[in-house]
């Protein structure tokens, strides 16, 4: 009987002191709508179990890829390091940002320039010295920074996924559901860095239409695309491009057609939606441990959408045992490639393997 008293009173002591012990989050309420049914265009399929695997078993958590003029692969991984995959498979460690690089893309002078979740945003010359383009804007330090795209016009468009929390703590930002995010624009002739849009739920993905009239921006944690204006006569307006997708919208990316590309790490989740609605259990949570958060689902899910937002096609593993967690597609030469915040391998499937495009 001792050992019985004793038991329920160290669960008294461990549950009296979660509950009092100040949360590391201010949670808001959501209603989250109800998911999009997975038929037609998102109806399940196989098509990512097409799709070759580059630098298997040599790379962790290549969040983005890149490729230049030679056709060599670039990935940033969990370590800091930028990697270089050559056409014959060989792998090389190129540089280390001692940071965690995320999106990248090529300049028109060869330079990756690369969104560094806690470097800011750097710029790496082809003989890998980096140099460092922004840390803050508007006296606001980035905390997340996340993606990027360059304009026609030479200017980067990039994300600041949260000024609150830094990348290992995106569940907190998940849960705390407050607009922390930023879309911003570096103009290289200046070096001067302006804030577009601020107040976004975890700002992530970037893709600059081709014809550099306007910019999409992923809120990840709303399952909505932003498309904010740049020229015309709504020049500086902000509107919804595509609303109630099927997962969390990461990484974005347009090819030679003008469809954008989605990568979405993971299908929608019911525990999270439930969640949203219950602020008070949510800050509960965030004092868990990790091991207590809503799991990630083992799956590999990709959209493309039209101009209008409206979904063209859509790539599944539904085992995840291919491809999972895809964090973005980047499309190049005839292929789509796709970059993982925790696989070990580089997706590559060819747009002609795609019924419909």
């Amino acid at each position: 009987m001792k050992w019985l008293v004793a038991v329920l009173l160290i669960l008294f002591i461990f549950v009296g002191g979660l509950v009092m012990a100040p949360s590391p989050v201010d949670s808001r309420a959501w209603q989250a709508p109800e998911p999009p049914v997975m038929s037609g265009v998102f109806a399940p399929n196989e098509l990512l179990r097409q799709a070759d695997l580059l630098a298997l078993g040599q790379v962790y958590g290549p969040e983005d890829v890149a490729i230049d003029a030679e056709g060599r692969l670039y990935g940033g991984t969990q370590d800091g390091k930028v990697v270089r995959v050559w056409p014959d498979g060989r792998v090389e460690d190129w540089v280390v940002t001692g940071g965690r690089p995320l999106g990248m893309v090529f300049d028109a002078q060869g330079y990756l320039i690369v969104a560094d979740a806690w470097k800011g945003l750097l710029a790496i010359n082809p003989d890998g010295d980096i140099r460092v383009l922004a840390t803050e804007a508007d006296g606001i330090p980035f905390a997340f920074t996340d993606d990027l795209d360059i304009a026609p016009d030479g200017r980067i468009y990039f994300s600041d996924a949260s000024s609150r929390f830094n990348q290992p703590e995106y569940m907190l930002d998940l849960l705390e559901l407050r607009p922390h995010g930023r879309l911003l624009r570096y103009d290289p002739a200046t070096e001067a860095v302006e804030t577009l849009v601020s107040d976004l739920y975890f700002a992530n993905g970037v893709a600059v239409s081709l014809a550099g009239d306007y910019v999409l921006v992923n809120e990840t944690w709303k399952y909505r695309i932003q498309r904010y204006w740049l020229e015309g006569p709504r020049a500086g307006e902000l509107e919804v491009f595509a609303d109630n997708l099927p997962g969390f919208p990461d990484n974005l990316a347009v090819d030679e057609a003008g469809r954008y590309w989605v990568a979405l790490p993971s299908p929608r989740n019911a525990q999270v939606d439930s969640l949203h609605r219950r602020p008070w259990l949510k800050n509960l949570v965030a004092k868990l441990p990790e091991r207590f958060n809503p799991p990630v689902d083992a799956y590999g899910l990709v959209i493309a959408l039209d101009s209008a937002g409206q979904p063209l096609v859509s790539l599944h593993d539904t085992s995840g045992e291919h491809l999972q967690e895809i964090t973005s597609v980047t499309p190049h030469g005839g292929y789509l490639y796709f970059g993982s915040l925790h696989n070990d391998r580089i997706g590559r499937l060819p747009l002609s393997a795609i019924p419909g495009l």
